[in-house]
């Protein structure tokens, strides 16, 4: 199976700027300023705080640009 299937197969969730897990990804009530959304497995591993900044990150420079790059707690790796 390919690495872009096991991607989008992913169960992904929007974090909010409090850095709770609010629902699923996509569902975001602002959509010129989405919230950030994660692989459920990656948002686990973080703890409230780590994932707190990485969504106001996203908020805060979304307002200016299209694609804001994760936090380096928030960035997802995977092994070759």
């Amino acid at each position: 199976m390919g690495e872009l299937k096991k991607w989008r197969d992913e169960k992904w969730v929007r974090i909010g700027t409090d850095g709770s897990i609010k629902g699923e990804c996509g569902t975001s009530k602002n959509k010129k300023n989405p919230d950030r959304c994660l692989p459920l497995s990656k948002a686990r591993s973080m703890s409230k705080a780590e994932r707190a900044a990485t969504a106001r990150k996203k908020k805060k420079e979304g307002k200016k640009k299209q694609f804001v790059r994760n936090t380096p707690a928030a960035r997802v790796t995977r092994r070759r």
